[in-house]
């Protein structure tokens, strides 16, 4: 049998067993065919011995199962292809740890695999290229993993899906894995970006606790209790950056100028040997501890303003830990077209106050390259009715880089 074979009869396999599995949990809803539901907790260790028992694939040498894997890795760069790996990490416990040692981060092979690759940065040399589809009818936002909706075709990849919810003084989108979902207290559950009541400044909120170094940079919001869940497991939501948009009292024509500061990423992430934050798994909430973060931040020294120490001291305010801060980049007035332009190298290709392009703001002291200072880490621009296009890099996540588009999305009367 050919190789192809016997990856075919593994997913038959995956298959059958997940049906059983199903129809024991008595799992009725239903999910899109490109959702990856997120590892979760309790139940599915439960499954995983299930599969381990009936599954046949279960008990192959250590070694054979690596370059197996490795061999389907290799051959599936994109998707849907790339679904093929998802299947091996869904056959049993043994299966998903290699499958999960073997496949590397968007930072590392540009592909994104499992759903946590969607809160890990992506690519430092070329972006990652999705589009946002916009539907007005239910206020939701869909994520896609492609080129556009016409070079996509019907392989569309969702990763994301946000819903827009109105309030008296404040709009939230809600982002979810599941674009049928998109209750707090769910597994599916991402984030959310809350805006202010001009819709001037927003808050991005993320599940997922930020790492140690960057915690006293991210407070967490008020805890919304889990009933869909777990009726002991409390849902929290990390302040994990903010997008500010400028006022333009005197009505100048141009585009929004706007900033972005990323809590959770520190400067160090671009400089000379930086790395940024990188999760390898979500968290479980039954093992968070119940004052995972300090709400204040440690008080800092007073700075002696004397000639000997206003070296010593400036360097002391430009920190290693101090936030990322994103700036969009300056548009050219063109004489002929009589419009703002950037270069986006054809990946926008209508005229819209959302286009933007954002960039690193740095200091001097904080000793970025120049060629980071110039590198466009996320643009953002339309190409047609309700379609918009969305290219990330590093050291943005997915999520993040979402996030941030969704910004464009909300009504901002005082800024244009």
């Amino acid at each position: 049998m050919s190789f192809k074979g016997k990856l075919k009869e593994i997913r038959d396999d995956i298959s059958t067993t997940f049906s059983m599995g199903k129809l024991q949990r008595n799992r009725t809803n239903r999910r899109g065919r490109a959702y990856i539901a997120p590892e979760l907790g309790g139940g599915s260790e439960l499954f995983s011995e299930l599969i381990e028992e009936q599954s046949p694939w279960a008990n192959l040498p250590p070694e054979l199962l690596h370059d197996v894997i490795q061999r389907v890795e290799g051959s599936e760069t994109s998707w849907p292809g790339r679904r093929d790996v998802v299947a091996c990490a869904s056959v049993c416990k043994s299966w998903r740890e290699i499958t999960k040692a073997v496949v590397k981060t968007p930072e590392q092979c540009g592909c994104i695999t499992f759903p946590i690759s969607l809160k890990q940065p992506g690519p430092r040399d070329a972006p990652i290229q999705c589009f946002i589809k916009r539907e007005r009818a239910t206020s939701t936002y869909l994520l896609y993993l492609g080129l556009s909706p016409a070079l996509s075709g019907d392989m569309n990849k969702v990763l994301l899906a946000a819903k827009k919810i109105r309030k008296a003084t404040s709009t939230d989108f809600r982002i979810s894995f599941a674009g049928s979902n998109f209750c707090q207290t769910s597994n599916t559950y991402v984030g959310k970006l809350r805006s202010n009541f001009l819709g001037t400044k927003f808050t991005i909120y993320d599940s997922q606790t930020p790492c140690p170094a960057m915690k006293s940079n991210c407070k967490p919001q008020r805890k919304v209790r889990s009933i869909q869940v777990s009726p002991g497991v409390a849902a929290r939501n990390y302040n994990v950056a903010t997008v500010s948009y400028e006022l333009n009292v005197l009505r100048t024509r141009g585009p929004r100028r706007m900033h972005c500061t990323i809590h959770s990423i520190p400067i160090s992430a671009i400089q000379e040997g930086g790395i940024a934050p990188t999760p390898s798994e979500f968290n479980n909430p039954s093992n968070e501890q119940s004052s995972p973060l300090s709400a204040s931040k440690p008080k800092q020294p007073p700075i002696d303003f004397s000639s000997n120490s206003l070296a010593e001291s400036s360097e002391s305010l430009c920190s290693k830990n101090d936030p990322l801060i994103l700036k969009n980049k300056a548009p050219r007035w063109h004489e002929q077209l009589q419009c703002w332009c950037l270069n986006f190298k054809g990946r926008v290709t209508v005229a819209s106050v959302k286009n933007f392009q954002l960039v690193a703001a740095v200091e001097p002291c904080q000793n970025v390259p120049v060629e980071e200072q110039e590198k466009v880490i996320l643009q953002f621009g339309k190409i047609g009715k309700d379609i918009f296009t969305m290219d990330y890099r590093y050291p943005l996540s997915a999520f993040q880089a979402f996030a941030i588009c969704l910004s464009s999305f909300d009504t901002k009367p005082a800024c244009e």
